[in-house]
């Protein structure tokens, strides 16, 4: 198979689709692997990397996309990529599409086949080609958060360990899955007084389990939701919904009885956000205030960390585009029902119900397409 690896275009995306070493394992397996030039330059790997390893490299995107049967890449193909997008071409990356209806229109009517990272699952109901990034983004967004409650970046001037003498800084974590267990670890170690609200009984035994007295596990009510988050320094949204767009578990009226200065991080916002006030910022202007809170709403917060994420989303992405691949993308599927979860569009046709469902699509059965 001719596959393709395009430079990422998204504002302060450095990831890339495939590592050096990726690229040597697919072409260890006979097939033909197309790097547009400085696409790994994020990630320390030069054009010399990728010729090393196999690859030929092309001196623009076009020349990726009208040469190749597969392109790999990480974030959703912006506008220009679409449009250079074909009919039955694959496209393996993260997609996020339920709060993106221009982007699911342009991929129906390119009659691409298109399989997204996030909807991809397991045998115990995960998503591990979610997790990696979920890790780095839940660890992440304590880290900024901690750097947006400085007082010079319009925060409380909050240090979120405090000192000894001075209580440290509450933060609250909706949500504990991945992204909040990860973000609770972040905030613990840092010594900050941490809260974690969730439903699912058996993940706040597991929580409590872990961090027993270092952070508090709440059962998420809107009582209890409006008491945490309204004396919180720091509130990172951590909910998922596979596939779907994520709920506005905070409202505006909520958000303006928070302490002046306070801090949304909301990891959400790639499935529309968990904050009814929040929009897709960039690594550029990564931060605005509402009500005077501050709201911090990257979509691609792992890109500022390109090395460490290249590698951990390779690490669980090359199998499956190994199997896409040697097999064809019909067999891949039809062999692996979790690869087949990963179908969100194809051949016209949305191939994933939650999708369908927010954006008001026809649902046609992956095993139909």
């Amino acid at each position: 198979m001719f596959i393709g690896v395009p430079k990422e275009i998204k504002n302060h995306e450095y990831r890339v689709g495939l590592t050096p070493e990726s690229v040597a394992e697919l072409v260890s397996q006979s097939h033909n692997v197309i790097v547009e030039t400085n696409a790994g330059v994020g990630i320390g790997a030069d054009d010399d990397a990728y010729r090393a390893a196999g690859a030929e490299i092309a001196e623009a995107a076009a020349d990726i996309f009208a040469n190749t049967e597969m392109i790999v890449k990480v974030k959703e193909p912006q506008a220009v990529e679409r449009a250079m997008l074909r009919e039955g071409q694959i496209l393996y990356t993260y997609l996020h599409l339920a709060p993106d209806p221009e982007q699911t229109k342009d991929l129906v009517n390119s009659g691409a086949v298109c399989i997204a990272y996030e909807t991809v699952t397991d045998e115990n109901g995960g998503l591990p080609l979610l997790k990696p990034m979920s890790q780095v983004a839940g660890r992440m967004s304590i880290q900024a958060g901690a750097s947006a409650l400085e007082k010079a970046k319009g925060g409380l001037g909050v240090l979120l360990g405090g000192v000894p003498g001075v209580k440290p800084g509450k933060v609250v974590v909706i949500g504990g899955g991945v992204v909040g267990f990860n973000a609770a670890q972040m905030a613990v170690g840092l010594h900050a007084d941490v809260t974690i609200l969730d439903r699912n009984p058996a993940v706040l035994e597991k929580l409590e389990n872990h961090f027993e007295a270092s952070a508090k596990v709440v059962y998420s009510t809107k009582v209890a939701l409006e008491e945490e988050v309204t004396n919180a320094d720091l509130v990172v949204g951590a909910v998922l919904i596979p596939g779907a767009a994520a709920p506005k578990l905070v409202t505006r009226d909520l958000i303006s009885k928070m302490k002046p200065g306070a801090v949304v991080v909301d990891v959400a916002i790639d499935q529309g956000g968990c904050f009814e006030t929040s929009k897709a910022t960039t690594h550029a202007e990564p931060t605005y205030v509402v009500d005077d809170v501050v709201h911090y709403c990257v979509a691609n917060m792992p890109g500022a960390v390109a090395r460490t994420s290249t590698y951990a989303l390779n690490n669980v992405t090359l199998p499956h585009a190994l199997a896409i691949a040697n097999n064809g993308w019909k067999r891949a599927l039809a062999d692996n029902r979790h690869l087949m979860n990963g179908l969100n569009v194809a051949h016209g046709k949305v191939t994933y119900k939650a999708v369908a469902d927010d954006l008001g699509y026809k649902f046609v059965a992956p095993e139909l397409c």
